[in-house]
């Protein structure tokens, strides 16, 4: 995974057209420790890894998508697993009631 994270870090410093040393300016690290997370040698911790993301300007999941579910293929899964439970009557029921509530979410969530 350190490789992975590492070669994703890379990708998205160079997409953005700089050096290790212009990325490692502005996230506040050395160039080597840069060098090293970029070739999997060491992972970075929690706060440096939210500098990392917030200075690329790209989601966490960008970086780790490999290692982590998606949190929408999460509920999807979830999704599938309660429907498959259920009887032909209680799917049409449940898409039913899914239906009415996914039709007025922008007057629930006002």
């Amino acid at each position: 995974m350190n490789t992975l994270l590492g070669q994703r870090i890379r990708e998205q410093r160079k997409e953005k057209g700089w050096t290790i040393e212009q990325f490692a300016e502005r996230v506040d690290l050395s160039a080597n420790y840069v060098g090293d997370l970029e070739r999997g040698v060491k992972i970075p911790k929690l706060e440096t890894f939210i500098r990392i993301v917030e200075v690329l300007d790209v989601s966490a999941d960008v970086l780790i998508r490999d290692s982590v579910p998606s949190a929408s293929h999460v509920a999807d899964n979830e999704l599938s697993r309660k429907l498959s439970q259920l009887t032909p009557g209680q799917k049409k029921a449940a898409i039913d009631i899914l239906n009415a509530y996914t039709d007025n979410i922008p007057y629930i969530t006002k």
